[in-house]
């Protein structure tokens, strides 16, 4: 199928999208568009982008904004079109693709540009023919892969690779030389002066410029002088014209004379040649060309590289050669060639020519063999030969004897036999992890007498005996199956062996050589005897396993510094019997009732000590005197039977920095004991019965972070006045005023006073916390007919996330209770591990794509793989380089009975997790896409040829192996998710979600039964989080828990009586049934366990009147309103929804107001801060779908009231269903509540469109539904944001397609009582603009 001869090669007008340099047409596609594409999914249409758009814009501010819009040619083609035959239609050169913004390639005359497209995106994993015609023609895919019609022009690639030009030169110091015209060159290591004006064709003047001199020549200006270096150093001076001309050429071969050696670095350029130029720097010894796509032929082709006389090193890696480069072993001077991951299959007889060659690299190609001449290179001593097809070890490895290192992870050796090992006793470094190795054989009895290091990690091994490798030094045998080990312990020094099934192991004899031993996750239900004979070992690792106790030889120990014991069974330990140099001792989840009396003042060296999960109903004192020698500095007691007597034995660890002892039984805290902590950093008091904490808090100078959540603290601490405090947690507590000081710490960055239901917060105190990063209180809402409707939910939910030990929070949470046009939920966690946009911007956007897939298809496995697919898309350039893995939990009735029971999808990539409790036990619904835990992704990874570092990462990035984001790491890492639908039923209590750092402290069973011990779900989230970081976890932690109440027991439906109008005053809201139309009244609704959280990115001091009026609880006009039948969630009423945005939180902000209240309001508003100036409620919000009623209204009054947006003062009216919404930093601002037309014409959000985020990032509106839009600062109208416009605007009308026109009128006839005739949107039946 030939290409259709249609170009739109106008220009179009562009917006951004998604990310910073991704645009996207208003209009994608005409109706000659539509007709190609229909009936043939093998027709499509290819985006042509020109050369003038870089490809890598500016990161961030005003200079991103002002990118150059481009021409764009959209061709319509089929999957058969080929290079050939777009460029012969558009009198082309040639096409360029691009991937994920990285590397720009010239397509090959044969390749098909469109079924390029298809092909990705199916690796992606769209499998509808349909959907993926869909999706490749989406402009937005351009931040994914695009095309481009000629190369594109990038600056800083030309200005690092090639500097020219014609610039006034002088040569020499003195002044015998004139000044004249020349063409001047900077290229590689050399400065370039041709001898005639703007000719080649003469002498060339080569100027070295490593170890030489660039200086700044006073006497002119914008003059350089250039100087060689050596004894016979020659100089010359160069006049630019420009300022710009003088600091790009000063800073190019500044970088160049700082050299040590003659290096050059054209890496990630994407070249297919090098500059003919570089031939003149003959000095060149170090040419890096790795991540190109260099061809053979050309000027500048590999064919030349011989030229370099020099050459000692050349990296050719990532460039797709194919075939080995044969013109490269006529380089004899290299000494190092690095051909990694190049799709190489063979390797040429002509390698034996490079005979001074020492380091070869052939990693991650498909070899499978090597030729014999490789034998003969006796200096070659590194070869690297992983992630290949190699079935079994090179013979000609036995001749190559200066090689000690045998690299061969990531193959396909599925045994090893020790007799090959025998024959090459060169080799003393063996590394074959990640290979298919079954079984390691010893036929004889002859020693391995050279090995000292083997590494055999992520294998298949069952068994192994190396008892015959005299010398072993250091073993890796992790995550084997492994159930005996036996070694010889001569000379052994390192053993790591965890993550197997290992019920013993024998070492003969002793190792008194061994320092490290790492034996936890196994089945070892003793330690073995010639443990505590090992003279050396410092550090010993058994966590995880089944022991019953520790041998006292071994706590004992002269040389143990740390031991990990956790996760036993444990019931005591054994006495000191001597001072022992022990400094961490992990001795948490075992059953100890006690410690050794003697512990402290025999392990005066202790410096960390873990015995959280335990049964400690007491400590031991810290000495036998009343002067302590404690050096303890971390002690984390949480989850024991302790009481408030511990304080007094506290008081002796006087260099304490870090104190956990939550989740205890303290009814107080010793004033008197708490002052004496003078070191103390950070303390955890949550969970217990503390009616306040002691006012001797504030002698703890050096406090930085105090959570006391989970207690019955009526009292405000004072810990306001400490200079460095940094977090408070004072959540699920019974505060009710809170007393401060005059001014705050500058240092105080977050402060959570959720779940305390009796507190009242005055203006005056919320201004004071307006500098907080993140402020979090209980959102204050009077109960509505929609807070009963939401109330009577079959489930509820609390979140908790923790930012651990790092200044940024990495974990975002997704939690709706209402979701849809139903009783739905949708639930998610997202984790950027050390990235925080990825995370906020899946927040912001997965519920929207949700809701949007819903409307697609009802098959849980497509709409939730699509719902992955497009979010991964809709991350544009943020996703190019960042990831998050991420978890979505959709609670629904099942498709096939939309009024039966309830559903649980599940889908997640990465180490995101969801739990659900069932009868008290745990069922798991998601499964964990880390190369570690499943061995289809390695498997999958490794086919692809990633590089596999040797801690388990892609690449050296990242564990996983499925991300939403991280497109560049494509394909080895991909966003389709794993999905899992589970019927719901009565014995469902409740489901928790979790990130990697939650789940790899706390087990699904002690999760479930954390949470089953307590009724709230946010404190069961905040229970969880505090648990893991008691338990020793540093990163960030998110957790979500999910009250489930499944059954007909959980009906709330009123009783059938006769409605009556309301007598008295009316609702503090408006009702949730109200009539579609452009100035409804929508309620700011929200789930349980809401919070509200306040930025510092926009200071809560300068807040106006529009938020006031718009958050304001109260309604100055009265009259009867009816009260609508209140329905459970499993008998909902008829209703017709409309889909809206799921936000995380809401801003609102203004300019306008002197003090924070509208003129009307006579009392400060609740939730609302304010100092005079601007005025900011940020509200942590889940839920924006709102109902219409399907019949009349009750009443005339009620009719009126609904009609009537003017009867609030200034006109304006609270919705609680629209919000405006911005991340946590306050730099992301989300609109929803109406359609993204009518928000562009409204004066008061029309300066909402078209705005970035600070940090550079856009996620820009579709014309389809509502998305994510961004501010850089609040609307200044003093309308107010959700203010409707008294008259419908002109414009504002509703263009209904021919096709469409009937229904479209039966709908609107069957809502006819719910539209006013005023109020009626004006209809247009108009098909010029479909």
């Amino acid at each position: 199928l030939m290409i259709v001869p249609l170009f739109l090669c106008q220009q179009r007008n562009m917006k951004r999208n998604g990310s910073r340099s991704c645009v996207t047409r208003k209009t994608r596609f005409g109706s000659r568009e539509r007709d190609w594409l229909k009936g043939d999914t093998q027709r499509g249409c290819v985006c042509l982008y020109g050369g003038t758009v870089d490809p890598q814009p500016p990161a961030s501010g005003p200079q991103a904004s002002s990118t150059p819009q481009t021409d764009l040619q959209l061709v319509l083609c089929s999957t058969n079109t080929t290079v050939e035959e777009l460029c012969a239609q558009r009198d082309g050169q040639g096409l360029y693709v691009q991937l994920h913004g990285d590397l720009v390639r010239r397509l090959d005359s044969s390749e098909r540009p469109l079924q390029m497209v298809y092909d990705y995106l199916a690796s992606m994993g769209y499998t509808d023919p349909v959907r993926v015609q869909q999706e490749a023609a989406n402009s937005d895919l351009s931040c994914l892969i695009r095309f481009y019609s000629e190369r594109p022009v990038n600056a800083d690639q030309q200005e690092r690779t090639l500097l020219k030009g014609v610039f006034s030169v002088r040569k020499g110091k003195t002044q015998l030389h004139k000044w004249a015209e020349r063409q001047v060159i900077l290229c590689g290591t050399c400065l370039i002066v041709a001898s005639v004006k703007d000719s080649l064709t003469g002498k060339m003047h080569i100027l070295p410029l490593v170890g030489g001199k660039v200086e700044e020549v006073k006497r002119r200006q914008h003059c350089l002088m250039f100087s060689s270096a050596g004894s016979q150093a020659q100089t010359y001076f160069v006049n630019f014209d420009t300022l710009a001309d003088y600091q790009r050429w000063h800073r190019q071969a500044s970088k160049v004379v700082s050299q040590t050696v003659s290096l050059v670095d054209l890496s990630c350029y994407s070249l297919e040649t090098v500059p003919e130029y570089l031939f003149y720097s003959q000095d060149i010894t170090h040419l890096n060309l790795r991540h190109n796509f260099m061809s053979l032929q050309g000027p500048g082709g590999l064919l030349n590289l011989p030229r370099f006389s020099q050459l000692k090193s050349l990296n050719l890696s990532h460039n797709r050669l194919g075939v080995f480069p044969e013109c490269v072993c006529e380089i004899l001077t290299l000494t190092e060639l690095n051909l990694s991951c190049n799709s190489l299959h063979t390797v040429p007889g002509q390698i034996g020519n490079l005979q001074s060659l020492q380091t070869l690299s052939l990693d991650g190609n498909h070899l499978s063999s090597l030729p014999e001449e490789l034998g003969g290179l006796f200096q070659l001593n590194s070869l690297g030969l992983s992630f290949n097809n190699f079935s079994h070890i090179p013979a000609v490895l036995e001749r190559l004897s200066a090689v000690d290192k045998l690299a061969m992870a990531g193959n396909r050796v599925e045994s090893l036999e020790l007799c090959t090992l025998v024959r090459m006793s060169h080799l003393k470094i063996i590394d074959l992890r990640l290979n298919r190795l079954r079984w390691v054989k010893s036929e004889n009895l002859e020693a391995v007498n050279q090995v000292t290091q083997l590494d055999l990690r992520d294998n298949c091994l069952d068994s192994l005996d190396l008892s015959s490798v005299c010398n072993l030094e250091t073993l890796h045998c992790q995550r084997n199956q492994l159930g005996t080990l036996t070694l010889g312990g001569f000379t052994l020094r390192m053993l790591h062996a965890s993550s197997n099934r290992l019920t013993t192991v024998n070492i003969y004899p002793v190792p008194n050589q061994l320092t490290h031993m790492d034996l936890s996750q196994n089945l070892l239900e003793y330690l073995p005897d010639w443990v505590c004979d090992c003279r050396k070992i410092e550090m010993l690792d058994v966590t995880h396993n089944l022991l019953s106790e520790l041998p006292s030889r071994l706590l004992n120990s002269l040389s143990l510094r740390k031991l990990l014991t956790g996760n036993n069974r444990l019931q005591r330990v054994p006495d000191l019997l001597d001072h022992v140099p022990l400094e961490a001792l992990d001795l948490q989840h075992n059953k100890l009732a006690e410690l050794p009396e003697s512990l402290f003042y025999k392990a005066l060296n202790l410096k960390y000590l873990n015995v959280s999960a335990n049964a400690l109903e007491s400590i031991p004192p810290s000495s036998q005197s009343e002067e302590s020698l404690s050096t303890l500095q971390e002690f984390y007691l949480t989850g024991n039977n302790l009481n408030e007597n511990c304080g007094a034995v506290l008081v002796g660890h006087q260099n304490l920095r870090i104190l956990h002892i939550a989740y205890n039984q303290l009814l107080s805290f010793p004033a008197s004991k708490l002052s004496k902590l003078e070191l103390l950093e950070e303390l955890n008091l949550s969970g217990n019965k503390l009616k306040t904490i002691p006012s001797t808090v504030s002698s703890c100078k050096r406090l930085h972070t105090l959570i006391a959540h989970s207690n019955h603290i009526t009292v405000f601490p004072e810990i306001l006045n400490l200079p460095e405090i940094k977090l408070v947690d004072l959540s699920c507590n019974e505060l009710t005023e809170i007393q401060l000081p005059d001014s705050l710490p500058p240092t105080l960055q977050e402060l959570d006073l959720t779940g305390n239901s009796s507190l009242m917060l005055e203006h005056k105190t919320l201004n004071l916390f307006s500098h907080i990063t993140t402020l979090k209180l209980d959102q204050k809402s009077t109960t509505t007919a929609a807070d009963s409707l939401s109330s009577s939910s079959p489930w509820n939910h609390g979140y908790s996330e923790m930012s651990g030990q790092r200044n940024k929070l990495c974990v975002s949470v997704l939690a709706v209770d209402r979701f849809g046009d139903s009783v739905e939920a949708c639930y998610g966690i997202f984790d950027g591990d050390r990235n925080e946009e990825v995370p906020r911007l899946l927040q912001c956007t997965m519920g929207d794509v949700l809701c949007e897939e819903l409307q697609h298809s009802s098959i849980d496995s497509v709409y939730m793989c699509n719902t992955f697919l497009t979010s991964h898309r809709k991350l544009g350039m943020a996703g190019q380089k960042l990831g998050a893995s991420a978890l979505l939990c959709y609670i629904h009735r099942e498709t096939s009975d939309p009024g039966g029971n309830f559903c649980l999808t599940v889908a997640n990539v990465g180490t995101c997790q969801a739990v659900l409790c069932r009868n008290g036990r745990p069922v798991p619904l998601s499964k964990v896409y880390s190369l570690e835990n499943c061995t289809e992704e390695m498997e999958r990874v490794k086919l692809s040829k990633a590089i596999i570092t040797e801690d388990n990462k892609v690449s050296g990035v990242t564990c996983c192996s499925r991300l939403l984001g991280c497109s560049y790491l494509s394909p080895w890492v991909l966003p389709k998710p794993w999905v899992h639908t589970e019927p719901l039923c009565s014995q469902d209590e409740f489901l928790i979600l979790g990130n990697r750092a939650l789940f790899e402290r706390v087990s699904y069973q002690e999760a479930v039964c954390t949470v089953q011990a307590v009724q709230d779900p946010r404190a069961a989230a905040k229970k969880l989080c505090s648990l893991a970081q008691s338990y020793g976890c540093k990163d960030n932690i998110g957790a979500v828990v999910v009250s489930l109440h499944i059954g007909e027991d959980s009906c709330t439906c009123d009783p059938l009586v006769s409605t009556t109008e309301s007598r008295g005053p009316p609702p503090a809201t408006v009702p949730a049934t109200v009539t579609p139309g452009p100035s409804d009244p929508v309620n700011l609704s929200s789930s349980s366990g809401i919070v509200t959280e306040f930025s510092s990115e926009t200071s809560a001091s300068e807040m106006g009147s529009e938020a006031g009026s718009t958050a304001s609880d109260e309604h100055p006009s009265s009259g009867p309103v009816s009260r609508p039948e209140r329905r459970c969630s499993l008998h909902p009423a008829t209703t017709l929804c409309l889909f809206q945005r799921q936000p995380s939180c809401a801003t609102f902000s203004s300019n306008q107001s002197d003090n924070g209240l509208d003129s009307d309001d006579e009392a400060p508003l609740e939730g609302v801060i304010s100092n005079g100036s601007k005025l900011e409620v940020e509200v942590d919000i889940h839920c924006c779908a709102f109902q219409l009623r399907s019949g009349a209204p009750d009443s005339p009054k009620e009719l009126d009231f609904e009609k009537r947006g003017s009867d609030y003062p200034n006109g304006k009216m609270r919705r609680q269903n629209s919000v405006v919404v911005s991340a946590t930093n306050g730099c992301l601002l989300a609109v929803c509540g109406r359609e993204i037309a009518d928000l562009k014409k409204s004066p008061s959000t029309s300066s909402l469109f078209g705005k970035k985020l600070s940090n550079g990032s856009v996620v820009a509106p579709e014309d389809s539904h509502n998305l994510i839009e961004v501010a850089l600062e609040a609307p200044k109208k003093k309308s107010g944001y959700f203010t409707a416009p008294a008259q419908q605007d002109p414009e504002d009308q509703l263009i209904v397609p021919p096709s469409l026109e009937q229904e479209v009128r039966e709908q609107l006839r069957g809502q006819s009582p719910l539209v006013s005739d005023k109020n009626k949107p004006d209809l247009k039946w108009d098909t010029s603009r479909v």
